[in-house]
């Protein structure tokens, strides 16, 4: 339906596959103004249409493809777009958040977003060049790996597309667009059961801005700040992510031989330092990125993507593995097959430990890396009965073998590279959050628990609060379509130059016994009704984009929304404080036999999570929360119940007739 707000294309495209019909989906301004765009609208959007259990690599799951109101603006980080589906490695909602060039691309082919639905009876491909929809035959790119995939299909068009794995049904497969994935969750797989190979787009059209000069004059403004920045400016171009490993090390945050400990003797040889001298060709980065945090690196004669932090770790250090050219190889075959490397990775080390303790012999052990990289295609095309278990994710072995205190995962998802024993504010988000073991879902808190700030790391005082500002400030960074990365520029830049200072050192000490100040603004952040720039630019440069009211307060309430709108629909899918939890290994064995503080407080922890989140003491959302963030009287729709056919079309609510009154001009 057409706007009244800049910066948005104005429609949201319906398509299914079963029949290869599309239309416009009727999305209005009231949902465009409470819920603003990627993951949050996409959440709304799932709400619609998932009511209960499915099977996610059934019929009735559905891919919701959202950008941000800032995606194809020129904003800073804003080429970010969204994919949401019911995860097949989790059974729960999960969200990727994805750069690459398709959700610039789709934007100028005129859509914010893409709805899927249905199953296509052979292998295709979608192109939606501006008006024009076109379900085509992708016999061709059966089988073919996501780079040579995307060179067929040509052109300088937004591409999005899945690999073997994602044709396999992997569970843990990703979507890639250029060298960038969707990575978390399986939304690969979901692919792959639609029978849908890749999306293209592209066109020419831009969205007009609410009001041009403001955001422009805020957007170089913006751009400065990144660039001035000790971690968007300096650290993350000069290293990447893979500059936090050596702190990881320092720390004990490092996850060493499947999260049995914090560091790795061998660690040395595979931080960024390292990578930098011996195998870094060039920086790169998303369009209009001023932080540019992506490597280039040598393979042999090729140039291919090099390896993120959560790689480096979880390749390295957690299977006992030094050799840093090799964690560059396995990273560039998983990218190619279409799987995501940090679940990759989880389930091998965990893989490991049930060979080592005798539940099954599987061939993988710790320190031995001479049949890693055929064990990776041999999950991708599940042709060997070890690897066709593999494919199915930890918690499936687990469940198959045992090793349940061990095996290192979170709601079925595989955790990150962070050891939260050493970092229990961390080990609190990978339990809550919405998607499972994620440490960008779960707020990043261990940015500030020693690989940012220096909070105490084992305190669990003050944890939980921050734990939810966090997690808000990054729904809504994503919902804009902004890399997370943006928010790191929140924290004064000297915190991080001038570590040693009297200041620095004095917040670092205050912040934990904040709580009670942080707990007022987490209920209430439309309380906040300011903006903080240049810290904080995200709401204002959303504002003159768009029109729409925004300030730090609202952006806050804005991310709380989202959080609780997911929390929401995965309670109907049967989650509750249940499923809040992490393996013992990390909430019982204390990672350091001198420090008793060295495991994760997770039952204190959680209480103080869902009080300051307005939940019940089962982790269930009280009403007055649900009330204050405007979600009681969603409209429901269970496409299952909606038409008893065969083939089953999904068909969207009716729109709301009621039009929001015009927003006064920012």
């Amino acid at each position: 339906m057409a706007t009244k707000y800049g910066a948005y294309a104005g429609k949201v495209l319906l398509l299914n596959l079963t029949d290869q019909s599309y239309r416009e989906y009727p999305l209005n301004d009231a949902d465009r103004k409470t819920f603003i765009g990627g993951k949050i609208l996409a959440a709304r959007i799932i709400s619609d249409f998932i009511s209960g259990p499915i099977d996610p690599l059934g019929i009735d799951n559905i891919l919701v493809i959202t950008t941000g109101p800032l995606s194809n603006t020129n904003a800073p980080s804003s080429s970010r777009f969204n994919i949401s589906t019911i995860s097949p490695l989790t059974g729960i909602l999960t969200s990727s958040n994805c750069g690459g060039n398709f959700g610039i691309r789709l934007k100028k082919a005129g859509y914010d977003g893409l709805i899927i639905t249905g199953k296509s009876e052979k292998l295709i491909y979608i192109e939606i060049i501006e008006n024009s929809v076109q379900f085509k035959d992708a016999e061709m790119l059966k089988g073919k790996l996501t780079g040579e995939t995307q060179q067929i299909l040509g052109g300088k068009s937004g591409k999005l597309v899945i690999g073997p794995a994602g044709e396999n049904l992997v569970r843990y497969a990703c979507a890639v667009s250029e060298e960038r994935a969707a990575g978390r969750g399986g939304i690969g797989a979901v692919f792959g059961s639609k029978n849908l190979k890749a999306i293209v787009a592209d066109g020419k059209i831009n969205q007009p801005i609410y009001n041009a000069d403001k955001f422009n004059e805020l957007r170089k403004s913006w751009t400065l700040h990144l660039r001035d920045h000790p971690l968007t400016g300096e650290q993350l171009p000069k290293l990447g992510t893979a500059a936090l490993l050596a702190s990881m090390q320092q720390k004990r945050i490092l996850a060493t031989r499947n999260f049995s400990a914090g560091q790795f003797d061998g660690y040395k040889s595979i931080t960024g330092e390292e990578m930098a001298e011996k195998y870094l060709v060039k920086n790169k980065g998303c369009f209009s990125c001023p932080i540019q945090c992506g490597r280039v690196v040598k393979l042999g004669d090729k140039q291919v993507k090099g390896p993120e932090v959560e790689a480096l770790g979880l390749l390295g250090a957690n299977i006992l593995n030094d050799n840093l050219e090799l964690i560059i190889k396995w990273n560039y075959e998983l990218d190619e097959l279409g799987m995501d490397a940090i679940s990759t990775a989880g389930t091998i080390a965990f893989s490991m430990e049930l060979n080592e303790n005798g539940l099954w012999k599987n061939g993988l052990e710790f320190g031995k890396t001479d049949n890693i990289s055929e064990r990776i295609k041999e999950i991708a095309f599940r042709s060997t009965p070890e690897g066709d278990a593999m494919a199915n994710g930890s918690r499936y072995l687990m469940k198959q073998f045992g090793g349940e205190d061990y095996c290192i995962q979170a709601k079925g998802m595989e955790l990150a590279a962070y050891e939260p024993r050493s970092a229990v504010g961390q080990g609190l988000g990978y339990a809550v959050s919405n998607r499972g073991g994620c440490h960008l879902n779960a707020g990043y808190e261990v940015v500030m628990e020693g690989l940012g700030l220096q909070i105490d790391q084992y305190t669990p005082k003050g944890k939980a609060q921050i734990a939810i500002l966090l997690q808000n400030l990054m729904e809504a960074a994503s919902a804009f379509g902004n890399c997370l990365f943006t928010t790191y520029a929140f924290f004064p830049g000297f915190l991080f130059r001038k570590p040693n200072s009297f200041i620095t050192r004095t917040v670092n000490k205050v912040l934990p016994y904040l709580g009670p100040i942080l707990g007022i603004i987490n209920k209430r952040p439309g309380l906040l009704q300011l903006n903080i720039t240049p810290m904080l630019q995200h709401p204002a440069c959303t504002m003159y984009a768009t029109g729409i009211k925004m300030n730090m307060g609202e952006m806050m309430k804005l991310g709380a929304r989202g959080f609780n709108l997911e929390r929401m629909i995965n309670a109907r899918l049967g989650i509750d404080t249940k499923d809040d939890k992490l393996p013992k290994r990390l909430t019982d064995t204390l990672q350091d036999e001198k420090n008793p503080q060295s495991k994760v407080p997770l039952d204190y922890l959680k209480q103080k999570y869902y009080k300051g989140r307005g939940w019940d003491s089962q982790g269930i959302i009280r009403e007055k929360t649900l009330k204050y963030y405007g979600l009681t009287n969603l409209d429901l729709i269970d496409s299952r119940q909606l038409e008893e056919q065969k083939e089953i079309k999904v068909i969207p609510p009716k729109p709301k007739k009621e039009k929001p009154k015009a927003e006064k001009k920012a």
